[in-house]
């Protein structure tokens, strides 16, 4: 059964963050570049904290949503450099460029410590940080946005939750996280819209 709500939660990875490349490489969503960043990161570490601390299979959808979330922030660039589109995507304020900062600096203790539920703690502590741009920009220009990746990464991380190996705070603490972040980007989007 676990094996099952694995594949169903790496095809939601794949067909929500394809659906949002695609969106963003029509131009239809602007991603904001810090939080992809910063997300690229945290997902990274996320994905490994969950392989050390036995994650098992439930770690697979992580590190399928890792792979997209690196070329959903390559192509976020393109919005950050052209002068063009920084009016329409209008969304790096200079608070942006803090949460950046902080959620930079909440490396170090990772790269000190070097243990998987401190890591994990760390990675989601910066995930959040990292969240907020993207939630003010959301609240602010909903169409720069498309709510079907945020409510895909609700479901896809409550069937990961079902299929992690051990249950422990570097297993499932990112997922928890994104299903309450997640949920409050899909009610942000869905009010405005």
């Amino acid at each position: 059964m676990k094996e099952l709500l694995v594949i169903i939660a790496s095809v939601m990875a794949v067909a929500g963050n394809s659906s949002y490349l695609v969106d963003t490489l029509r131009g239809k969503v602007v991603p904001h570049p810090y939080t992809w960043f910063i997300w690229s990161i945290v997902s990274c570490v996320v994905f490994f904290g969950q392989l050390q601390k036995g994650g098992g299979y439930g770690s697979i959808p992580t590190g399928i949503a890792e792979l997209f979330t690196i070329l959903i922030f390559a192509v976020s660039l393109r919005y950050f450099f052209a002068r063009k589109n920084r009016n329409r995507a209008g969304h790096i304020h200079r608070s942006d460029t803090y949460f950046l900062i902080a959620a930079l600096l909440g490396l170090i203790p990772w790269i000190i410590t070097k243990d998987p539920t401190i890591s994990v703690i760390v990675a989601v502590t910066i995930d959040v940080i990292a969240t907020i741009p993207t939630l003010r920009k959301a609240f602010v220009r909903p169409d720069t946005e498309a709510p079907a990746l945020y409510a895909m990464n609700v479901t896809r991380h409550v069937l990961i939750l079902m299929t992690l190996g051990a249950y422990n705070v570097a297993t499932m603490l990112h997922s928890v996280t994104m299903i309450i972040t997640n949920t409050i980007m899909v009610l942000f989007l869905l009010r405005k819209k």
